[in-house]
């Protein structure tokens, strides 16, 4: 079944629809292909192997009959640790969940698999999702099929690997500090951060199995290697949740443009303090130049009215407070009485901010979407790196804080890696990554911002450059 590795998923739920391969042949040699492959990667971290044969004896019948069968009838996915999956073992990489299987599906595990996906194991994270590796005290340190030495990413960094090693054609990531966009970009994938509250991220943990809130900033959308495919994940995963159903829909809008020469496209590439590395610049820059060639209007100076400054300052402070419930309250008391500058891991550093300061950080980041919706009437999406290189050594130190990032001739802080995608996460914007070329085999993305609600035509413009410079392009060995 090795011709059917490498399939998008459109592709292979359309082979299986035909008759032309089985659901459980293409199981049995993921299985097997993880079994033989992914030892040094350590991607996929709990496999349901029996049941998922099960499914896919179903499935092969169901062709069978004839029956009506959904855009991903049969199709073995993997997917990230973090979101709940019934009857599979869910961790989200902590030790106190070592144990917990849960009763239910995620919210978009369940849309997945009421398409006819049918998941066969979990990928692996950093604990609680919290870091830009992938690695864990429950199952190990998860590296890039590109370079073991590396990371792939995180917090979805099982999932871009999985993708990349091809043991699975679709997956499924969260994204507050980059989740879905920096292992899609270290590991040579594709992803979509869909607008905050297109998809119902209900069953991710954190919060603690049970919670029903979702967390500000923080979305779940699809991993894949081709964009027809997060195109068609996405149709499936968007739409109101539980609570609002009863009364509403979703419709989003149609890609602004339809071919090339007709995007107006903004280029944000430098700022003084979160400098890229020169070889990652000019890959950037040759993605502009994609556009150029094509007819495109294309602005390299071009900005929203606001400093990148302050959009990250912003984002910094509300993405401490998102990320508060992940700490105990005696932490955050003790932040709250120091007179020290904040210092910790991801998340803590103003989590003890009163809510009076929160609704003023929140009219900050309004008045910041104001701009970007301004600018949005001028341009249809805006090119911009994902971090600040290619994909990093494994670096477990701590304080996540105390880490570094060489960029070229400088050492930068490791929290400079949040920046350019905490300059859209914080104002809800779709953000689309594709891959745009590989420094020292190490392959880099770009980041493709957009309107809010208009994630069509993020995808739009990630689907001409997946074209136009070649897109996903396997690792050695794989």
């Amino acid at each position: 079944m090795t011709e059917y590795t490498y399939s998008t998923a459109i592709q292979t739920a359309n082979a299986i629809a035909s008759g032309d391969v089985s659901s459980r042949e293409l199981l049995e040699a993921a299985l097997a292909r993880v079994d033989s492959l992914d030892g040094p990667i350590n991607a996929v971290v709990a496999l349901d192997a029996e049941r998922a044969l099960a499914a896919a004896e179903q499935a092969d019948q169901a062709v069978a009959r004839g029956d009506q069968l959904g855009p991903l009838h049969g199709v073995p996915i993997t997917i990230k640790d973090s979101f709940q999956t019934e009857g599979l073992t869910t961790t989200s990489g902590s030790p106190d969940l070592a144990d917990f299987v849960p009763e239910g599906d995620a919210a978009p595990v369940a849309r997945y698999k009421d398409a006819g996906a049918i998941v066969y194991a979990k990928t692996n994270l950093p604990i609680w999702a919290g870091d830009l590796q992938s690695y864990n005290k429950v199952y190990g340190t998860t590296a890039n099929p590109y370079d073991i030495e590396c990371t792939p990413g995180g917090s979805s960094g099982g999932s871009s690997a999985a993708l990349a090693a091809g043991y699975t054609p679709l997956e499924l990531g969260s994204d507050i500090g980059g989740s879905i966009r920096t292992p899609c970009h270290w590991s040579g994938v594709c992803g979509h951060k869909p607008s905050y509250g297109v998809v119902s991220a209900l069953g991710q943990i954190p919060g603690m199995p049970g919670t029903l809130s979702q967390a500000d900033i923080a979305v779940a959308g699809p991993m894949a290697r081709d964009i027809d495919d997060l195109e068609m994940a996405l149709d499936l995963l968007a739409g109101p949740d539980t609570w609002n159903q009863v009364a509403y829909s979703l419709t989003l809008p149609p890609a602004r443009r339809k071919q090339a020469k007709d995007f107006r496209v903004a280029v944000w590439v430098d700022e003084e303090t979160a400098p890229i590395s020169e070889a990652y610049r000019n890959l950037l820059m040759g993605a502009a130049s994609a556009f150029e060639d094509a007819g495109a209007n294309v602005d390299y100076e071009a900005r929203p009215a606001f400093t990148f400054e302050k959009a990250v300052d912003t984002y910094n402070h509300l993405l401490s407070a998102a990320e508060a419930a992940t700490w105990t309250l005696s932490e955050i008391e003790e932040h709250a009485a120091s007179t020290e500058e904040p210092q910790g891991e991801l998340g803590i550093a103003y989590a003890s901010m009163r809510h009076r300061e929160w609704l003023s950080w929140h009219e900050r980041r309004m008045q910041q979407r104001n701009r970007w919706r301004e600018f949005f009437e001028s341009f249809d999406v805006v090119l911009m790196p994902v971090t600040l290189t290619e994909a990093i050594r494994h670096d477990h130190s701590s304080p996540f804080t105390g880490r570094t990032v060489q960029v070229d001739e400088q050492q930068r802080p490791y929290t400079d890696q949040l920046k350019w995608v905490g300059l859209t996460g914080v104002s809800w914007l779709p953000s689309t990554v594709v891959p745009i070329g590989q420094i020292n085999s190490k392959p880099v993305g770009v980041q493709i911002a957009g309107p809010f609600l208009e994630d069509r035509t993020t995808l739009a413009a990630g689907r001409f450059l997946q074209e136009a410079l070649g897109g996903f392009q396997r690792p050695e060995g794989f």
